[in-house]
């Protein structure tokens, strides 16, 4: 079974609301999560959650070790994909912290998409994207026509970020959700596309193809 990545960047609506984002110079997404608390209708298996949350885990660390004060980077693994969100003061630390990533054991890939700014995200700011967040999967789960648990969420600076493993459909439908949402500049898609017939199937997942992001913006 083959599985696509696609990222599609979206213009979306603009409109007033507080939110907020990725926290600390290196921010963990979920690493200490039990693993009796995970979804049980999560499309990657238990095995893979685990190693996703190691992942995180491990590469914050080495991110926080190497980089220190230098950068604030935010680290989110879905089925050993890794984001990479924040900002780094220039682009040799931002191209240091994937090396770091890529150095971890069962990452697949990594999507860098570490800004190379001044460290500028305030309290405010960070409050902001963390309200976009729990928005975005609010509207995922009110809607009836999408599994809100096969999608992950991530928001920094307004841009929201959807990874999982979804249909075409799916993934259509969960970005016009999210471009629905007060205060989103841009939605990104980076899911593991597979048809209707492979989710029905869903009994073994091959290595994606990786698609030219830059013609998909």
């Amino acid at each position: 079974m083959k599985l696509k990545w696609t990222r599609v960047a979206c213009a979306a609506l603009t409109v007033a609301a507080l939110g907020g984002a990725l926290s600390g110079c290196v921010a963990l997404v979920g690493g200490g999560a039990a693993v009796a608390g995970m979804s049980a209708v999560d499309r990657r298996t238990t095995g893979t959650q685990v190693e996703d949350q190691g992942i995180e885990l491990r590469a914050g660390n080495r991110i926080s070790e190497v980089m220190g004060d230098k950068a604030r980077v935010s680290v989110t693994s879905y089925n050993r994909v890794v984001l990479l969100t924040g900002q780094a003061g220039n682009a040799t630390d931002k191209a240091t912290i994937e090396k770091l990533v890529r150095e971890q054991a069962t990452v697949r890939e990594v999507y860098n998409e570490i800004e190379v700014v001044p460290f500028t995200a305030t309290l405010g700011q960070r409050s902001q994207d963390s309200l976009i967040t729990t928005k975005v999967k609010a509207s995922l789960v009110n809607a009836k026509d999408i599994s809100s648990s096969a999608i992950k969420v991530v928001t920094e600076n307004n841009v929201v970020y959807l990874m999982g493993i979804v249909t075409p459909r799916e993934s259509k439908r969960a970005a016009e959700i999210a471009r629905g949402v007060n205060d989103v500049s841009k939605v990104v898609r980076l899911f593991e596309v597979i048809s209707e017939e492979e989710l029905a199937a869903s009994t073994s997942r091959a290595a994606p193809v990786v698609e030219d992001r830059s013609s998909m913006n």
